[in-house]
């Protein structure tokens, strides 16, 4: 497991670079693109299963998420018991850009593949998504 930053490390070292150092974290990403791919805001439980963390690590990833100001928190219509989580513009902006620099960064990893290594890799990739377990 790696350990704290040596002096002049960048804190986020080693993560693609479309990942913001001050979200970090795989998890909170798949936080970020589930709300932003869901059809309305979600539960916590919701969250938890997309996320694929419990649902005290998806309560956790929220309340990071709404001291961040991407994400907030919502009354549930029909259980006002319930909260539901949704992006804030901020967060959404957020995801649009980290998506942008994601496609930038692929570009530019593939600028020196030939047109043949890039259908080869595409029909790897393909088979790949093929043969990935379900469910």
């Amino acid at each position: 497991m790696r350990g704290a930053p040596h002096r002049g490390e960048h804190p986020h070292a080693g993560a693609p670079p479309w990942v913001p150092p001050r979200l970090g974290g795989p998890a909170r990403m798949r936080l970020l693109e589930t709300l932003a791919q869901a059809s309305g805001p979600l539960s916590i439980g919701e969250i938890a299963d997309a996320v694929g963390v419990d649902q005290p690590r998806a309560s956790r990833l929220v309340q990071q998420g709404v001291e961040l100001g991407v994400v907030r928190r919502e009354a549930d219509p029909d259980d006002a018991r319930r909260t539901r989580v949704a992006l804030t513009d901020a967060g959404a902006a957020l995801v649009r850009g980290f998506r942008g620099d994601r496609r930038e960064a692929i570009d530019r990893a593939l600028s020196t593949f030939t047109d043949a290594e890039r259908a080869d890799l595409a029909r790897l990739l393909t088979k790949l998504a093929d043969g990935w377990p379900q469910g």
